[in-house]
């Protein structure tokens, strides 16, 4: 499932001075996903942080301006992990959503600037007077995404 080589890297298209992941790791309690890299880098994404920033284009939209922001998503867990060839992986999350691919690539620039990420994303909740607490009973009565 993971690139080890130069060869798979380029094959798979994936920017060559990303060191591959090394090892992925959900714990399911904590609600936490973590990353670790070739060289070193371990990073630990909140489900709810990689839901906000899915790479879908249910959230991103299909160009600038077109983001959807994520509301209610707190309590949001990732309950599957697929693999997507040697190059990403699709998460799946308990409310349904399922179409995000996670590239190593984006899993690593995540990590270098979850922070920032994270503090844009709480800012946008606030400017929008929306909410990181679900709706009671969001989690399941959500149909699953297409």
């Amino acid at each position: 499932m993971l690139c080890r080589t130069a060869e798979d890297r380029e094959m798979a298209g994936l920017n060559q001075t990303t060191p591959p992941p090394t090892e992925i790791r959900l714990h399911q309690k904590s609600r936490i996903l973590e990353v670790s890299f070739a060289d070193g880098k371990t990073f630990k994404f909140p489900c709810e942080f990689l839901r906000a920033y899915s790479p879908s284009a249910e959230v991103r939209g299909h160009g600038p301006g077109q983001e959807v922001l994520q509301v209610g998503k707190k309590n949001v867990e990732v309950t599957k992990i697929e693999p997507v060839g040697s190059y990403a992986v699709q998460l799946c999350f308990s409310d349904g959503h399922d179409t995000g691919i996670y590239s190593w690539d984006l899993l690593y620039d995540y990590g270098l600037h979850q922070e920032e990420m994270w503090n844009r994303y709480l800012q946008r909740l606030e400017e929008a007077d929306a909410s990181r607490e679900p709706a009671e009973g969001a989690f399941e009565s959500r149909p699953k995404s297409k």
